[in-house]
């Protein structure tokens, strides 16, 4: 056999080991860095999402999560205003969507992100069924949520921070959505055990989220540490 044969041989050999590579890399379900998992960790499908959406959902929406998340509580503790503008990031089936879209009123605007095609379909499902017409479901990036420059009075992030490949990076594009008088209110479980939550490991602690911030140039305007059995609920503007 030649030489150049040879070569030939060698060549497709490595053609052959790319491909495959490819091929399997390509196959790996994606994270999500959005929906609000921070309580479910099952087996996963595509965007890290429990392939079982409907449990998953139903898991989300269980009326149990109320006694320890609050919603009614933190929602008032946001004092958004009629006719505000408040971005949802992770919001899911519209755990918090729904319940700040009736507080803004019908002159005012919820945009509700997330990354999983599934989940804004439920929750799509979920405004036609309660009649609402100020929510806007937008499917984000990973690492952008996509939403327009200066327009948001509160952006509300829920059990999701963690999730984000690059807090810091994603900070600044929220922070970039916010009007002049805008805020964006950090909620996640402190990085300590909890009955509920994600692993330990996985949890962002409250210092580090006010150092991300700064990071991203936002400063930290307020904290409610009464309000959240679990969680830390962190307050930001722009610096």
């Amino acid at each position: 056999m030649t030489t150049k044969s040879l070569k030939r041989i060698s060549w497709l050999i490595s053609l052959c080991v790319c491909l495959a590579a490819a091929a399997c890399s390509s196959n790996k379900p994606h994270r999500n860095h959005f929906a609000v998992d921070s309580t479910h960790h099952g087996t996963h499908g595509t965007h890290g999402n429990p392939e079982d959406l409907d449990a998953y959902v139903s898991h989300l929406e269980n009326p149990s999560r109320n006694g320890w998340q609050k919603p009614d509580d933190v929602v008032a503790k946001l004092f958004v205003q009629p006719g505000a503008t408040v971005c949802d990031v992770g919001a899911g089936p519209g755990y918090f969507s729904l319940r700040l879209a009736e507080v803004v009123g019908a002159q005012g605007r919820v945009y509700a992100v997330d990354v999983e095609p599934r989940i804004l379909g439920r929750l799509q499902e979920r405004i036609g069924q309660s009649g609402l017409r100020n929510i806007v479901p937008i499917l984000g990036l990973p690492d952008d949520p996509l939403l327009p420059a200066g327009v948001c009075d509160v952006v509300l992030i829920v059990n999701t921070l963690h999730h984000f490949p690059d807090p810091v990076a994603y900070l600044k594009r929220l922070g970039r959505a916010l009007n002049q008088s805008g805020r964006i209110v950090n909620i996640d479980f402190y990085k300590r055990p909890t009955p509920m939550g994600p692993p330990v490991e996985a949890r962002i602690s409250a210092e580090d989220v006010v150092a991300m911030a700064e990071q991203a140039g936002l400063k930290l305007a307020a904290k409610h540490e009464e309000l959240l059995e679990y969680q830390y609920f962190l307050e930001f503007v722009s610096n």
